[in-house]
């Protein structure tokens, strides 16, 4: 049975209103509230949703709650949303570095698995952090989430034959373009192509191009696609490489800038 993978981006916060990215791990706007109602709304796979997974940063995981509370009710989903850390945002800036685990088990309560959340997670500065801004540890988190969320989809299949996994991810504007390796629609100014609250269904490729060695790749599903491209094609092979440049030339002068700030240049 195929995986369905609903990636979704947070919906709106004080950080994107107000573009104070100063804001550390803010909360969502009113404007993002009426975003996951709308959402809730018009979200068409609700009965079938059988996880709930979310960066660990508020805003991604308060989108998932406010979004999807009536899959919580799901058995499979087991009434609560998985915190995952390597679904965080790619930068370092305070909107984008998460708040203790503490404080988020405070906040939401049994809401929220944080078993996979540990202190570290907030550690996006430090050189041997796997969550550094740096192009090869990006990929290399997304593609360990990637096979994260298949080996998740086959577990559940094979305890539950005969039916498909709808698997809800709510992550960042800018990680999503590394989670799908697609960099389509990427504007370089505000670092991605999602609009908040935005929602996109893709699936496993399968076969050798799919799967090699510790891989696992996505691709948009047909109905996803023409839902909101219509006939519309996609960017070429070389078109897709540029937009990724652009964003390690941004990720490149981001991590610059920190050092500076620190004491660390040149």
């Amino acid at each position: 049975m195929p995986t369905y993978i609903h990636l979704v981006r947070h919906a709106q916060g004080f950080h994107n209103s107000t573009g104070n990215h100063q804001i550390r791990d803010p909360d969502l706007t009113p404007l993002g509230e009426e975003q996951c109602a709308r959402l809730q709304a018009e979200f068409p796979l609700l009965p079938q949703i059988t996880h709930l997974v979310a960066s660990p940063l508020r805003r991604t995981l308060h989108t998932c709650l406010l979004s999807f509370r009536p899959a919580l009710q799901n058995a499979a989903v087991s009434n609560t949303v998985t915190a995952v850390p390597g679904l965080q945002e790619i930068s370092t800036m305070p909107c984008d570095v998460g708040s203790s685990r503490a404080a988020l088990a405070a906040e939401f309560g049994g809401r929220v698995d944080l078993r996979l959340v540990d202190d570290a997670w907030t550690d996006k500065a430090s050189a041997a952090s796997p969550y550094a801004p740096d192009m090869r540890k990006l990929e290399a988190r997304a593609r360990a989430a990637r096979v994260w969320l298949r080996e998740l989809g086959r577990a559940f299949e094979a305890a539950h034959p005969g039916v498909d996994a709808h698997i809800v991810a709510v992550t960042h504007g800018g990680f999503l373009h590394f989670l799908t390796q697609d960099w389509d629609g990427m504007n370089p100014r505000s670092g991605t192509g999602w609009a908040n609250a935005e929602w996109r269904t893709y699936g496993f490729v399968e076969g050798p191009e799919g799967e090699g060695e510790g891989e696992a790749r996505l691709r948009e599903r047909e109905v996803s696609w023409r839902r909101r491209r219509g006939s519309e094609t996609g960017l070429s092979e070389t078109e897709q490489m540029e937009l990724r440049s652009a964003v390690g030339l941004g990720l490149e002068t981001e991590r610059r800038k920190w050092d500076a700030m620190n004491g660390k240049g040149e």
